[in-house]
């Protein structure tokens, strides 16, 4: 704002700089700080006009940090997260009584003097001569704003807070000139509001709206006289005029305020004596702060928000420039996560693996068509005690997760994507021996995979022929391998890419044919959306977390929407559906099959057992469920998991009853849409393309001519005409 000038050219600034430099600022130094009477005088003088000329004309007051609101999809509130706990309000909404504590205790001429109090100089000077030391000072009520706001932009870095505190006469010098402009620029009111909002009040409480809401669970604009004059009275010293840890304490500097409100006629003698008669009465609200206070297991849900706008260039250019607007605070963020979906998460994942067993499970479920993360959950709750953590263990790396878990399997019906969309025919049989080296050279986006390692099927009774149907209901990994051997690497990990489905650690997806098995390290959140987009007619959609965004006007923020894109066509995504309907229909996720309504899904184990995964989709949800080691340590054989004994866990057996439950209740009173499909032919019947029943002559365990066979004989023997039995039975 502009400044009046005489007609030397100075500013209203300037004069009282000049006027004070050359007469008071020694004093208002001295009197300030804790340096002995004689000797400083001068030291503080010398050079007091051309300090002052030097200092920056300008205050800049950085924005109060508050409090941050995280809210669900129905606007109820999922945690408060802060740096600081403050809610800025407006002088009306402060009740007059603490207004005037304040002013009383901390500067009874607050409206008579300008920015420094030059009797109180006086006053403090003499007393503090008498007695060698400093028994008082004479801040203003403006100055030690000033002063606050030095701390406040010095943040929760404890170096910087130091420097501004440090009792120098430079810092003392620097604070008056500000308060002088402050003085001149705000006014008493403003100057009045500001103090009562940035003050700390101890408890964490920060602002006198914190303060009433931690010691009296009120706002500040209905505090009553003997409790304005408490809180006024603790800000001298928030440790020892703490009420809650010294009631009696706390009680005589309440009742120091109340006498002083009275000497200064801010209330009469008796209502001051009316107010110290009462017994300090507390209505105590704990500090809730950050997301570990999140109900039904969305702390880590809190935490994915926060990791959004510390990532997201919406929120600012840099990381520095995002952590700094999440640390000011003052946010309403609303977000997509659903209650009663995160809910259900919650009761299925901590039913069905107990927070102490070897293994942790972990469970996230979004939306089709949308992005929208609906829930997430684990069974190791958020914290810092035993068998506790604050890694989001359904996420990446990036975004506060872990470096991810093999998907096995369920990275199976990408490949079959991929295959679809080169033309492949779901009816494709291929030789699937139970055991086979991988096909080398197998050709990749930059050239070709060559190597001798060996692949195998989950049972020995596992061995085909098979079509694409069986190979997937079973999860038969020789038909996958011998599939992305037909169709390359390349266009498996192009697939991918359009699926959103990328490593958790970042790194890139490995051009190898052991891919097929789903050796990439992938979180449970990137798999649930990869299949939702299966039940979008192939059309992938990015994952969002917030809704909108206010600041503390009320002004809305501009947030990241999701980005859509198509990965495949509706007839791939249509056939990609029907394969996985037979999955839990007949296949290796029966547990996982949904009362009443069309799901489908893919079972998954990792190499060694270190994973074992459940992913699927409803036309309106898809989630997918994990469980093992974080550690990637402990192997799943011989293994009780929520109280139940595994000699081995699988897929269908742990995660898909849990996928199960979690998406039952999430769904509960919800629309059951069918899934759209495509009919699939007998797998069984190889169709002759030159390639002997779908075995290629060409690599090794390709197989011979062989064709036929029927997929409708549970645990029997596929019959080849003038072969029966050839090939032994098939386990599920």
């Amino acid at each position: 704002m502009g400044k009046k000038r005489d007609g030397g050219g100075l500013t209203k600034t300037q004069q009282a700089a000049k006027f004070l430099g050359v007469s008071v600022l020694a004093g208002a130094v001295l009197a300030g700080l804790a340096l002995p009477a004689a000797g400083a005088l001068g030291l503080a003088a010398k050079g007091s006009v051309e300090g002052f000329d030097e200092i920056p004309a300008n205050l800049k007051t950085p924005p109060l940090s508050q409090r941050t609101t995280i809210l669900d999809a129905n606007g109820g509130e999922i945690a408060k997260v802060y740096s600081r706990d403050r809610t800025v309000v407006d002088l009306k909404d402060m009740s007059p009584y603490v207004q005037k504590a304040i002013v009383a205790i901390e500067d009874a001429r607050f409206y008579q003097h300008g920015a420094i109090d030059l009797k109180g100089i006086l006053r403090a000077i003499n007393k503090n001569a008498r007695s060698g030391g400093v028994s008082e000072g004479a801040s203003t009520l403006t100055q030690q704003y000033v002063k606050n706001v030095f701390v406040e932009e010095a943040g929760d870095d404890p170096d910087k807070v130091a420097q501004v505190t440090k009792q120098t006469i430079g810092r003392k010098v620097k604070e008056l000139k500000y308060a002088i402009q402050v003085e001149e620029e705000l006014g008493k009111q403003k100057i009045l509001q500001n103090y009562l909002n940035i003050t700390f009040f101890g408890q964490q409480a920060y602002g006198v709206e914190a303060a009433a809401q931690r010691y009296f669970s009120k706002h500040a604009k209905d505090l009553t006289l003997d409790e304005s004059a408490l809180l006024a009275g603790i800000v001298q010293s928030p440790s020892r005029y703490d009420p809650v840890n010294d009631p009696k304490e706390a009680a005589r500097r309440r009742n120091t305020v109340l006498q002083r409100m009275a000497d200064t006629k801010a209330v009469t003698q008796a209502q001051a004596d009316a107010a110290a008669r009462k017994p300090i009465k507390l209505d105590v609200s704990r500090p809730k702060n950050g997301c570990i206070t999140a109900g039904s297991g969305a702390g880590f849900f809190c935490d994915y928000v926060r990791e959004v706008l510390l990532n997201d260039p919406a929120f600012g250019k840099s990381r520095k420039e995002r952590g700094k607007r999440w640390n000011q605070g003052g946010l309403t963020i609303r977000t997509t996560l659903d209650p009663q979906t995160q809910k259900s998460i919650q009761s299925a994942v901590s039913s069905q693996v107990r927070e102490s067993d070897p293994v942790a499970g972990a469970a996230a479920i979004v939306q089709p068509g949308t992005g929208k993360i609906l829930g997430m959950g684990q069974s190791r709750p958020y914290g810092f005690g035993t068998n506790q953590t604050q890694m989001n263990l359904s996420v990446d790396q990036k975004m506060g997760g872990g470096a991810g878990y093999q998907p096995g399997s369920t990275f199976k019906p990408v490949i079959a994507a991929a295959a679809l969309e080169a033309g492949k025919n779901p009816d494709q049989v291929y030789s699937s021996p139970y055991k086979m080296p991988y096909p080398s050279p197998v050709t990749t986006c930059d050239g070709q995979w060559r190597g001798t390692d060996m692949v195998q099927n989950e049972n020995t009774t596992e061995v085909g022929p098979y079509g694409m149907k069986e190979a997937t209901a079973k999860s038969v990994n020789t038909y996958f391998v011998q599939l992305i051997s037909d169709i390359g690497i390349c266009p498996v990990t192009k697939m991918a890419a359009k699926m959103g489905v990328e490593r958790a650690n970042g790194n890139p997806l490995e051009q190898k044919p052991a891919i097929a098995l789903g050796s990439p390290e992938m979180s449970p959140l990137t798999m649930a959306n990869a299949y939702a987009t299966f039940a979008n007619a192939g059309v992938y959609c990015s994952p969002v977390a917030i809704e909108s965004i206010k600041d503390s006007a009320g002004k809305a923020l501009t947030v990241p929407k999701t980005s859509c894109r198509r990965a495949m066509s509706e007839q791939t995504s249509k056939t990609i559906n029907a394969l996985l309907k037979g999955v839990v229909e007949d296949g290796t996720g029966k547990q996982a099959g949904l009362q009443g309504r069309d799901s489908a899904g893919k079972t998954g184990t990792s190499d060694s057992r270190y994973a074992a995964w459940f992913t699927g989709y409803t036309p309106n949800m898809a989630g997918a469920v994990w469980v093992g080691d974080p550690a990637h340590k402990r192997q799943m054989f011989d293994i009780s998991i929520g109280g139940t004994f595994h000699d081995k866990v699988f897929g269908g057996d742990t995660p898909g009853p849990i996928w199960r439950e979690a998406m039952s209740g999430a769904l509960n009173g919800r629309p059951a849409p069918a899934l759209p499909t495509v009919p699939l032919g007998d797998s069984g019947k190889a169709k002759d393309d030159g390639k002997g029943g779908g075995g290629r002559h060409d690599r090794p365990g390709g197989g011979g001519g062989h064709g036929g066979g029927h997929d409708d004989k549970p645990g029997g023997g596929w019959e080849i005409p003038g072969f029966p039995n050839l090939f032994g039975g098939t386990g599920g």
